[in-house]
């Protein structure tokens, strides 16, 4: 099995984007104007819905503004995003279009925001699945001996056995279908069809979900010509589904459009020793001298004008699991170091440290900012004080005094939390501030604040604030903020910025408010309380004394949320062993409950937990389960989609990745009627039959290596053209031994190193090339959607 496995190409998919706004929703006239209306959009994979944004107030032209992300766990023809109206009249939400696009069109749209006109929902339309075929043509001899020479096409229909409770039907039905031929044909040996006979004639499969007393439902079809069997005696392929009629359909009124921001991402993932080489090449950087010679610098050069510093991130990620992103980071924060002229500019843009860093703390940071900033934002979103204080933004009413204590009540709470949240901070965290801290005292040794500043323009600028700023990209909230409470954490965020810059803590530079407003409400906080607040803060995060924990961790919520819980000890299946309940995972302990709020009905201390897997759809015939296998009987949990089964399994793996006696084999399906489902075995407590997916040994953090170094061999495939040019700019600039005209968009500190480094990429690359195109030299048959093609970004 495991020799098989490494011979496996992998295909992992994620899209990430934005649902920006939409604009004329519904019809320009008639009784289904959206007018009074509140709508929401949603993202479906096919027809299942994967994510969901929050209901809008009433208007045709809503403002939605939210960015998601997720893998894709499965394959999938179309993804699709709808808008939907809600009214308090209407018993079910009300579709006023959709935009869809196929998989194989979706490159079209890549990271750019793009308007589409919405399309009518049409239940025609709405097909997903795949259906397996195999045809073959058979002589068939009449009863006087004749075989006909031309195709006579009868129009024949044939239903299968109704299959029920399954979304895979294993149908296994044979349909025999008569064509007759001219008695003046002859021969017996060989079946050969005219072309201008065969175009005729075609096979089409519907498939329909048998609605017993309502109708049935429509759930899409395939048309497959029989001249496909010129040449194959017997074919056999998989055939994605499509509309009825291929979805045509006369023009559609005018619904509207919505603006959407869409990258759908495609690794192909070959076998871990493919990667041996790139992969090394790549963990070698941070010995490189001068680091600007180094592959990951490189890459960063040559990437920075098509994606900014986008492909830094799989570099940090590899990086990161193999222990040498703190090398690295120093290194390159030390060239830019050199270049930094005044001590008051230092680490304020956007270069390929800053961006190296902003990395690493968006990975290793997230339960710190859970742990400090969740509660006090759950309080600000659910009190939403008004906190207006600019005089020109007041509404009528509103008291600028009351405003501005809630504000300062706001800030306070969050400037606390920060202020003594040290004992969270990440280790690594500590030690990247802690060598920043150390570089600028030795740049700008006359200049007794710089080591604060270097740190405070990380954790403060490009960490807290930005946290507060957009809550629901770090995960801390489900959505984009309303309107009101928007305003609130950009004033808060603003302050924040202020109060942890270590430049404006000197009252000298109250001036550089540009906002009158600003000025007098920061005058609130000048206080030496504050500074010293801060410097102790940022002390603590960048010392050298090593932090001990109290042994009392603080609870803090990973997730929670809606879902379907198989009742423990039933025997038989049914739709009354399953109930509605609200899970919760914290940090210690995950939880069931009846509603969001009420008393817990079970408790899994988090220790207990010995492995979280996926369950085979076959157990209880339902998609989208996982189970949590613990010291008792397993948890079996459905969620609402294959998204959201993928993200419990990744939250509960990660916070029992310690746990002793994590199992290394479990059983895919459930023990109903005195036996294991998978494995016929009749002792409930057999070992596992199959290995676990996720170990104490392969559990660091989330961090497929493979999957990062092939992210990093597809940037550079990208940017060759790039690559070749820097090549030649380190030729140039050897022979003449000075700084060239092209050479000016490149960091080359070492012609000869750099150079070097270069040609040892490009031999890595193309044998990694010649790896994928050896990988995917085996084609499709007609109609298959089998084999996968060669890696892509699209």
């Amino acid at each position: 099995m495991a020799e098989e496995d490494d011979k496996k190409i992998r295909i992992l998919q994620s899209l990430r984007g934005k649902i920006c706004e939409a604009k004329n929703l519904g019809p320009s006239s008639g009784p289904n104007r959206l007018r009074d209306l509140c709508t929401f959009c949603t993202i479906s994979l096919d027809q299942e819905e994967v994510y969901r944004t929050k209901v809008y107030e009433k208007s045709v032209s809503p403002f939605y503004g939210e960015d998601f992300y997720f893998e894709i766990p499965r394959p999938f023809q179309c993804l699709s995003f709808y808008v939907y109206a809600k009214s308090m009249f209407q018993i079910r939400d009300l579709p006023v279009g959709k935009v869809a696009i196929r998989k194989e069109d979706l490159y079209k749209y890549c990271g750019k925001e793009n308007w589409f006109q919405l399309q009518p929902v049409d239940p025609h339309s709405e097909v997903q699945g795949k259906v397996h075929l195999e045809m073959k043509l058979n002589e068939l001899i009449t009863e006087n001996g004749s075989i006909c020479q031309q195709l006579v096409v009868q129009s024949d229909q044939k239903k299968t056995k109704v299959k029920k409770k399954t979304s895979d039907p294993q149908f296994e039905e044979t349909f025999h279908f008569e064509v007759t031929r001219s008695s003046s044909y002859k021969g017996r040996s060989h079946f050969h069809v005219e072309e201008e006979d065969i175009e005729k004639l075609e096979i089409k499969v519907e498939l329909w979900n048998n609605g017993n007393l309502a109708q049935d439902v429509f759930l899409g079809e395939t048309r497959v010509s029989v001249k496909i069997l010129r040449n194959d005696h017997i074919h056999r392929a998989w055939y994605l589904l499509q509309p009825k009629g291929n979805g045509t359909k006369s023009k559609p009124d005018d619904l509207g459009s919505l603006r959407l921001k869409v990258t759908y991402t495609e690794d192909n993932v070959l076998p871990s020793a493919c990667y041996t080489a790139l992969r090394n090449l790549m963990l070698k950087s941070p010995d490189v001298k001068p680091i600007s010679a180094s592959a990951a610098h490189v890459l960063g050069d040559i990437c920075r004008e098509s994606v900014g510093y986008e492909a830094l991130l799989p570099v940090v990620r590899l990086l990161l699991h193999h222990n040498r992103l703190l090398p690295f980071l120093t290194s390159v924060a030390a060239l830019e170091l050199e270049n930094t002229q005044e001590a008051n500019t230092i680490f304020r843009g956007n270069s390929l440290a800053t961006r190296c860093i902003d990395d690493m703390m968006k990975i290793v940071g997230r339960s710190y900012l859970t742990v400090t900033l969740k509660p006090v934002l759950n309080e600000i979103f659910e009190s939403n004080k008004t906190c207006e204080i600019d005089p020109v933004k007041l509404k009528e009413g509103d008291n600028v005094e009351v405003n501005k204590e809630n504000l300062q009540g706001y800030v306070q709470k969050v400037f606390t939390s920060i202020t003594q949240s040290s004992s969270s901070c990440s280790p690594l965290m500590c030690d990247v501030f802690r060598s920043l801290r150390q570089l600028a005292s030795k740049r700008f040794p006359a200049d007794p604040h710089v080591q604060y500043s270097a740190v405070s323009s990380f954790i403060f600028l490009r960490f807290f604030a930005v946290a507060v700023l957009s809550p629901h990209t770090f995960q801390l909230r489900a959505h984009h903020p309303e309107p009101e409470i928007s305003r609130t954490l950009t004033l808060i965020s603003k302050t924040i910025q202020s109060l942890g810059s270590w430049g404006s803590l000197s009252k000298n530079k109250l001036s550089s408010f540009k906002e009158t407003y600003m000025y007098d409400f920061f005058k609130l906080f000048q206080e030496d309380e504050c500074i010293e607040k801060v410097k102790k803060f940022l002390d603590e995060i960048s010392s050298n004394v090593s932090k001990e924990s109290s042994g009392v961790e603080d609870s803090f919520v990973l997730k929670e949320g809606e879902v379907h819980k198989r009742a423990q000890g039933r025997k038989r299946i049914g739709q009354k062993n399953f109930k509605k309940r609200w899970l919760r995972v914290t940090n210690q302990e995950l939880s069931y409950h009846k509603q969001k709020g009420k008393e817990a009905l079970c408790v899994i201390p988090v220790k207990n937990i010995l492995s979280v897997e996926k369950l085979e759809e076959s157990a209880f015939n339902r998609k989208n389960m996982f189970q949590v296998i613990h010291s008792e009987k397993p948890l079996y949990v459905q969620a609402g989609n294959c998204v959201e089964t993928n993200s419990w399994i990744e939250v509960l793996s990660q916070v029992s990745r310690c746990n002793p006696g994590r199992l290394s084999t479990f059983h895919p399906s459930a023990y109903v009627g005195g036996f294991w489902l998978c494995c016929k075995e009749t002792n409930e407590s057999t070992p596992g039959c199959k290995p676990c997916t996720a170990t104490l040994a392969n559990i660091q953090l989330d961090i497929d290596c493979d999957r990062e170094t092939e992210r990093i061999f597809s940037f550079f495939s990208s940017s060759r053209s790039r690559l070749q040019k820097m090549e030649d700019a380190c030729a140039g600039m050897s022979v003449y031994l000075g700084q060239q005209e092209d050479c000016s968009a490149f960091t080359i500190q070492d012609p000869k190193e750099t150079f070097r480094t270069i040609k040892e990429l490009g031999e890595v690359l193309d044998d990694l090339q010649a790896h994928h195109d050896l990988k995917g030299a085996l084609t499709d048959e007609p109609g298959t959607i089998e084999n996968p093609i060669v890696g892509k970004t699209v």
